[in-house]
């Protein structure tokens, strides 16, 4: 991904934040050349047995994703195979007339992560199930209201055969944060206000990305 330098994320914790906040990533792999690339909306989330610390650039974060078996991107995929996530955060379009200036362009401010990194296939029916699992914790504690799936685990053995899950070792991430940085503080102040008045979720999200800009 092209990410101009003032562009960028002024901390790792915006890769890691965007990341969790908004964990449907879009998968994307090379297949044979009758039938890829694959492409593939999915949940993923930071293996919860790391302790480690972020790299400036993610490399090294394990990651956890699973999809359909029945899905031919399953069956593309192999232990080692090369794989990009891309994690779309906040982001809205900008009017020139909210910069009250001439002359002006219209512009589309977004966020957005894009990882790169190889898949390890887990195999095992167990493992598999681990990663549900994890997945389901890590979302009901983000998104949800801290369901006990202990009553759901038998029902989970029984579907979990057609589940693929896999492992994500990151080699390198790229974050692009382009939030009106190129435009003076009085305007891009202009484009805030003009954000959250919008009385929309991901208008106000952007907007507070953009406040929280140093």
């Amino acid at each position: 991904m092209f990410v101009p330098s003032h562009y960028r994320e002024p901390d790792v914790s915006w890769m890691v934040d965007l990341m969790r906040g908004n964990p449907l990533a879009l998968a994307a792999s090379n297949g044979n050349p009758d039938d890829g690339p694959f492409a593939t909306h999915l949940p993923v989330i930071t293996d919860p047995r790391w302790e480690g610390q972020p790299a400036p650039d993610l490399a090294g974060m394990p990651l956890l994703g699973h999809m359909n078996r029945t899905n031919p991107h399953w069956a593309a995929l192999d232990t080692g195979t090369v794989i990009l996530l891309t994690f779309t955060g906040p982001h809205a379009y900008v009017s020139p007339t909210v910069y009250d200036i001439t002359p002006a362009a219209p512009t589309w401010n977004f966020t957005s992560v894009h990882v790169h990194g190889t898949v390890e296939k887990i195999e095992t029916m167990e493992e598999t199930l681990g990663v549900v699992q994890a997945t389901v914790e890590a979302f009901e504690q983000e998104f949800g209201k801290s369901w006990d799936m202990t009553g759901s685990i038998d029902y989970f053995r029984k579907i979990v055969s057609g589940v693929g899950a896999f492992r994500i070792r990151v080699k390198k991430a790229e974050g692009m944060f382009k939030l009106s940085q190129e435009q003076c503080p009085e305007v891009r102040e202009r484009v805030v206000r003009s954000f959250a008045d919008r009385g929309c979720t991901r208008h106000a999200q952007t907007a507070d990305l953009m406040s929280r800009l140093p």
